[in-house]
């Protein structure tokens, strides 16, 4: 079955970085669109960055662009985001999620398979 499993979450100060990881296995990962979202207690899921299959085309939401970039491997089944700047108002549960190729890479609903998230805490 598809398993999308998160990691690099944790700890870190206002300014600082980290780095989240996915790995996916049981899809076609290289022809799949990939997708952080993020959810903070009380909050709605919302959008933060996803990537193409072909790794060509980026999309960030406006909270984070420039202080955030998407990545991913086809070659590892991975994708990354690189969170710098980090700010207090970024905690939350960053989920990893897959879709299939095509439009809607915004909309939480187009995405088919989510990882179970991995926590993201920034003191001020």
């Amino acid at each position: 079955q598809v398993q999308l499993v998160e990691s690099g979450g944790g700890l870190v100060q206002a300014g600082g970085s980290l780095r989240l990881s996915c790995a996916a296995s049981g899809l076609t990962f290289s022809s799949s669109d990939m997708g952080w979202f993020r959810q903070a207690p009380g909050k709605e899921r919302e959008f933060v960055a996803a990537i193409s299959w072909t790794g060509i085309s980026t999309y960030y939401s406006d909270s984070v662009k420039g202080r955030f970039t998407i990545s991913r491997d086809n070659a590892k089944n991975t994708v990354a985001l690189q969170m710098n700047s980090l700010k207090p108002e970024d905690t939350a549960v960053y989920y990893c999620a897959s879709k299939d190729f095509g439009a809607g890479y915004y909309a939480k609903d187009r995405y088919r398979y989510w990882g179970q998230g991995t926590q993201v805490t920034v003191s001020s």
